[in-house]
């Protein structure tokens, strides 16, 4: 009998490991795979922005070929961006009380006014004005439901004279540079709400924000480098080499300043060696081995950074084929690498226990709110609806 009680204790209570408090033993993460999506995407959106502002506010002339895309990725991953919030939610049909009761000392409340602000004040008005003059000839030429759609799209404005369209091209180029600070803020203040936690060693770092930034532009041009590809190798296009390698050194830049910020701060928690750093030590060595050492460390830092380094060193020395191959290994890599970087902070975070003597255990199940296929099905969404956007409006444009 007391063997069989044993059993049933083991099962339904979270497993730990070390010295606990008792009531520690009675509950378990309360964020999970969703919260770990929610940062993951958001920066994605950031990082697609700041790409797209690359060829509007930089001029970068190379860049031209990708820029529509950037941008229509940057709007899908962002329409998908609060979704994994939502369904965390116990109701979620209450969220608009955010905006209605606004309760401005919450980080978390905080984040429906900056997305407000950067999808309809931003994004959105960006691609009208950069889509404006398309949509009327679009509506003029195309019959059915597309036109009628482009015909709303519109909004009644069809002045296409050249004064209506410069204002257009002024107007875009003011909100692209509005929205450079505004993804930084977007994401930026996610890392806040784990950078102001002070009571979890895991969190409690003002390079935080930097952090999550920094690893949100790495990742969104990498994301933008794989949705490229990709869509010219399904419309059996040639890929444009000149744009793929400017791609791919600011996308070594950026990973170089990244990877350099989170050593940084590695080398600052090495050597303070503040209270909790033990179990720290222990959880990169044990618990988050597969996820830190070798998704985030290994695989999604050091191998592209080797590959997109020695990209810089002797492009002109390797055959296209290698390069457009190295290109996509180094993208899939970093964006998996990201995805680890998120769990490590988001889940590891939470399985040290408040005594700092020990770590708790973390299932995550298949089926279920917080559970692989749903996980799954919110990171695919984005990219269904990137789909119907590149049918829309990106196949049309080229087709003009």
């Amino acid at each position: 009998m007391t063997n069989e009680i044993t059993n049933i204790v083991q099962v339904l209570a979270p497993h730990f490991e070390g010295y606990v408090y008792p009531n520690e033993a009675t509950q378990q993460p309360l964020w999970g795979i969703l919260i770990v999506l929610y940062p993951y995407i958001t920066g994605l959106v950031a990082g697609a922005f700041i790409m797209a502002s690359l060829v509007r506010v930089f001029n970068v002339k190379a860049l031209e070929p990708v820029y529509r895309l950037s941008m229509l990725t940057a709007f899908a991953f962002l329409l998908c961006a609060p979704l994994p919030l939502l369904f965390h939610l116990g109701h979620p049909e209450r969220c608009y009380e955010v905006m209605m009761t606004p309760h401005l000392t919450s980080p978390m409340a905080i984040f429906g006014f900056v997305y407000a602000w950067y999808l309809m004040a931003v994004l959105l008005l960006e691609l009208w004005f950069d889509y404006r003059r398309d949509f009327v000839a679009w509506s003029e030429s195309t019959p059915g439901f597309k036109g009628i759609l482009y015909r709303l799209f519109t909004v009644g404005v069809t002045d296409v004279s050249q004064p209506a369209v410069q204002l257009d091209h002024k107007t875009g180029q003011i909100l692209s540079i509005v929205g450079i600070p505004s993804a930084f803020l977007l994401h930026g203040y996610v890392g806040f709400i784990f950078g102001s936690i002070k009571a979890n060693p895991w969190w409690g770092n003002v390079l935080m924000p930097i952090i999550f930034i920094m690893s949100a532009m790495v990742s969104g041009i990498a994301l933008c480098v794989f949705n490229y590809m990709v869509l010219t190798w399904i419309r059996r296009k040639t890929v444009d080499m000149k744009c793929l390698d400017v791609m791919g050194m600011f996308l070594f830049y950026a990973l170089v300043v990244d990877t350099a910020i989170e050593g940084l701060d590695w080398i600052h928690r090495i050597y303070s060696a503040e209270e909790g750093f033990r179990v720290i030590q222990y959880m990169a060595r044990e618990k988050l081995f597969y996820t830190l050492s070798l998704g985030q460390v290994t695989f999604g830092t050091l191998v592209p950074l080797i590959l997109l380094g020695l990209l810089q060193l002797v492009r002109r020395r390797v055959p296209e084929l290698q390069r457009r191959r190295m290109y996509f290994a180094s993208a899939c890599l970093i964006l998996t690498g990201v995805l680890a970087m998120r769990w490590n902070v988001v889940i590891g975070g939470q399985l040290f226990s408040k005594s700092l003597r020990g770590v708790m255990g973390y299932k995550m199940e298949f089926a279920g709110l917080e559970g692989w296929f749903m996980g799954a099905a919110l990171l695919c969404l984005p990219f269904i609806i990137l789909t119907v956007f590149v049918k829309l409006f990106l196949a049309e444009h080229e087709q003009r």
